[in-house]
């Protein structure tokens, strides 16, 4: 199988991808940078998911001499103008801090009538082979922002974003019903075709 490494230290998100890739049928070798502790983190400095994720992508690649892949996603609220966007993971101040990112949003919006709660979770995947082909291909999945949080599973904004055609959030589904609609499992479907198998 090809070694491709996907540019995350996340063994959580390694291990998603890794069930998602599977379902489509792609078989590859997929490790997270970890494996490569040389490999140093990347800045997410381009103002868009596309520009992040290739960003991510091409820096690993580069380093390890090996295909790669990355994504950039997050969450576009309607009624604060496309935002968080791409600083969801920080949009209380610290990176990954879900709960204060969970707090500020729904703050954010507690004044928002149910009819302009509109939302929707947005991923951008890229493939890099070193000194090569570069792919970006897009995902996303619309859905509701709820007033509270409700469920267990999932991370990041899952437990107060209710998708179009469920009444429960996504993180009320189960792992495997959660991939087989997101928007990472969207735009993996899309770049899959386009990896080095």
């Amino acid at each position: 199988m090809r070694r491709i490494v996907l540019a995350t230290r996340n063994e959580h998100k390694v291990g998603e991808l890794r069930a998602i890739l599977a379902e489509l049928g792609v078989a590859v070798d997929l490790v997270g940078v970890s494996e490569y502790p040389d490999v140093p983190d990347v800045a997410e400095t381009e103002l868009s998911f596309s520009g992040n994720a290739l960003l991510k992508a091409v820096a690993v690649a580069e380093a390890t001499g090996l295909p790669a892949i990355a994504d950039d996603s997050g969450i576009c609220v309607d009624a604060l103008n496309g935002m968080p966007g791409i600083f969801s993971a920080r949009w209380a101040g610290k990176h990954g801090d879900d709960e204060a990112n969970l707090d500020l949003l729904l703050a954010q919006v507690s004044d928002v009538p149910e009819e302009h709660r509109g939302a929707k979770f947005v991923c951008a995947a890229a493939l890099a082979e070193p000194g090569g082909r570069r792919v970006v291909e897009e995902g996303r999945i619309e859905g509701t922002l709820l007033r509270a949080r409700r469920g267990q599973g999932g991370f990041g904004y899952d437990p107060i974003f209710q998708p179009h055609g469920y009444q429960v959030s996504t993180a009320e589904l189960s792992s495997e019903e959660k991939n087989r609609i997101s928007h990472r499992r969207r735009a993996f479907a899309a770049l899959a075709p386009r990896l080095p198998v």
